[in-house]
């Protein structure tokens, strides 16, 4: 018979079977030359029926040429486990305080639901919101129901009532809308007052995320505030608009040096001390105020006093704040310096710092110092400069097997409070997961940036002579000594009676007034180099006329005998009369 027909006959007896069918039929050993005249026997041809599925699943595990016979079966591998990625601790905290948060909310019954804020119209409103990483604005549309007149007022501005829907929302159910609080000044001001004021509130939420970036024995958060703008209305009147929070609302320190005892906290007076610091003396967060460690309304005192409203009084808000301000144990904790005091002002500040001792707060031993203790005294201020300045990513304290399990897990771009947006909580974790990693890698990289930019300054007089001093034989020094201003300032307000006794202040000042204090806040003035300070400290000295401390009289013996010298950056040191100046 012919090749030929020998090939058809074979193909005949080739049958492909079924998908399902995965049993392979044993060969023969012998292969059969394809030029073979001998026409192959059928009971030969049925033991050649391999599947198709058997063929192409022997492909895949590589052993199509050496066939195993029926009786022993093919063995497949087992599928790879994936291996479940790495969570740290602080992602699968963040997990479970969200899921109590659901919860909460899920439970808890709504303030506002007695007041009917559904039955009132809805309205079309565009809501600006200001980011302080970029320094941009952002506007969308939003829907409100809010009360006619307001349920509540302060010494400036009116409350309302309102709840906004979430803009992830799939149907218009107000009964799950968010409650929040709509603001507005009752005396009527500029509209640049309102953009003002949210630009001021999200700036200190940025220098409150800061902070907590030093681990802190608590988190605080300043709340996210955004403004309202009814176009629809006459005039388009606008409203700030903030969540609401349910709680005893408690004002912790004020933006003129005010301390209530009763509610003398840790946290507070030392996150104020930190963004002294921290900004390199640029400004200080105060007038801290809210419902625990979540804050609302602060003042932001900037060293030019211009920008944040009216209520920014500049380098005199600062000298108000720390003769007010005792350091405390998170102080230490983040190794910040305490500010110069006088010995009368350090007495006067035993009760608050008794009222510190007693807090509750706990140290973890974790906490990112804002400087090396061992810098300290050293004589390199580069190397002092640049330990203040490291990010706590880049702290030593963090292991490395820490490290790397930071950089494997994913960490919430946005903190727990920061869910202003819409809904408190459902929506923002769509939003987490609709985000994209590059923006979350964006996100964290501007906050890397932002506290790269900053340049830790301390609040002792010390080391600001020796950074002076640095940056002057560097070429680097630009404008005045804010630290020297700060404590001229001090010094005036004990000239102006501001510090004296309550009893004193229908008295004459010139008994009550600390001069002691007083000169010596003039004294650090100089030191720092301010010149105003230097002048009025050498015509005092000379027993000439001046114009700062004017009822102030230093004796020949306070120094014990000599007379001083003053020059911008310098420590003290005696001189002759005729030199002085």
């Amino acid at each position: 018979m012919s090749s030929v027909s020998s090939a058809s006959d074979m193909e005949e007896d080739c049958i492909l079977l079924p998908l399902t069918e995965i049993e392979v039929v044993e060969e023969e050993e012998e292969s059969t030359s394809s030029d073979s005249a001998e026409e192959i026997p059928s009971s030969v041809s049925k033991q050649r029926r391999v599947s198709l599925a058997s063929i192409r699943r022997q492909r895949k595990l590589g052993t199509l040429a050496s066939l195993r016979p029926a009786s022993q079966p093919i063995s497949i591998p087992a599928r790879e486990q994936r291996q479940t990625p790495v969570v740290s601790i602080p992602v699968k905290n963040w997990r479970i305080a969200i899921q109590k948060a659901r919860e909460f909310v899920k439970n808890s019954p709504n303030a506002w639901q007695k007041f009917g804020l559904e039955k009132h119209a809805t309205e079309k409103a565009t809501r600006h919101r200001y980011n302080a990483l970029r320094k941009s604005w952002s506007e969308d549309t939003v829907l409100v129901k809010m009360e006619d007149e307001p349920f509540d007022h302060g010494a400036m501005r009116e409350c309302f009532r309102l709840k906004k829907l979430s803009n992830f929302s799939r149907s218009l159910d107000w009964n799950r809308a968010s409650n929040y609080v709509a603001k507005r000044y009752i005396e009527k001001v500029e509209r640049d007052v309102y953009f003002e004021d949210v630009k001021l509130q999200m700036d200190a939420k940025l220098w409150g995320e800061e902070f907590n970036r030093h681990d802190p024995p608590k988190k605080v958060d300043i709340m996210q505030v955004v403004m309202l703008e009814f176009k629809d209305r006459p005039g388009s009147p606008l409203y700030h608009l903030e969540h609401f929070i349910e709680g005893k609302y408690i004002k912790y320190n004020s933006n003129s040096g005010f301390v209530e005892d009763e509610s003398l906290r840790c946290t507070p007076q030392a996150f104020s001390h930190f963004t002294f610091e921290r900004s390199s003396h640029n400004l200080i967060v105060v007038d801290i105020q809210g419902v625990g460690d979540l804050w609302t309304d602060p003042q932001i005192h900037t060293k030019e006093g211009t920008d944040y409203g009216d209520g920014n009084l500049g380098t005199k808000g600062m000298a108000l704040y720390f003769h007010s301000h005792a350091c405390n144990r998170i102080c230490k904790a983040l190794n910040l310096t305490p500010f110069d005091l006088s010995n009368t002002e350090i007495a006067s500040l035993e009760r608050a710092q008794f009222i510190q001792t007693s807090s509750k707060t706990i140290l973890r031993g974790s906490e990112e110092i804002v400087i090396d203790p061992r810098l300290k005294n050293t004589g390199d201020i580069t190397l002092f400069l640049r330990q203040r300045s490291e990010s706590p990513r880049n702290s030593p304290r963090v292991s490395e097997s820490e490290d790397v399990a930071m950089s494997t897990s994913v960490s919430p771009p946005y903190s727990p409070i920061d869910f202003l947006d819409d809904d408190p909580f459902a929506a923002s974790l769509r939003r987490l997961r609709s985000d994209s990693e590059n923006s979350s890698v964006t996100r964290e990289a501007e906050h890397e940036e932002f506290a790269r930019r900053q340049v830790s300054r301390p609040s002792c007089v010390t080391l600001e002579v020796n950074f002076r001093r640095m940056s002057l034989i560097q070429g680097q020094l630009t404008g005045g000594s804010v630290l020297g201003e700060v404590h001229l300032e001090m010094a005036k307000y004990h000239e102006n009676g501001r510090f004296a006794p309550q009893e004193g202040l229908n008295m004459l000042h010139q008994e009550e007034v600390d001069w002691d204090s007083a000169i010596f806040h003039l004294e650090k003035a100089a030191v720092c180099g301010v010149l105003e300070a230097i002048v009025a400290l050498a015509r005092m000295f000379l027993q000439l006329p001046h114009d700062v401390l004017e009822g102030a009289h230093v004796e020949r013996n306070r120094l014990g005998g000599g007379h001083t010298m003053v020059q911008p950056g310098c420590q003290p040191v005696r001189g002759r009369r005729g030199g002085l100046l």
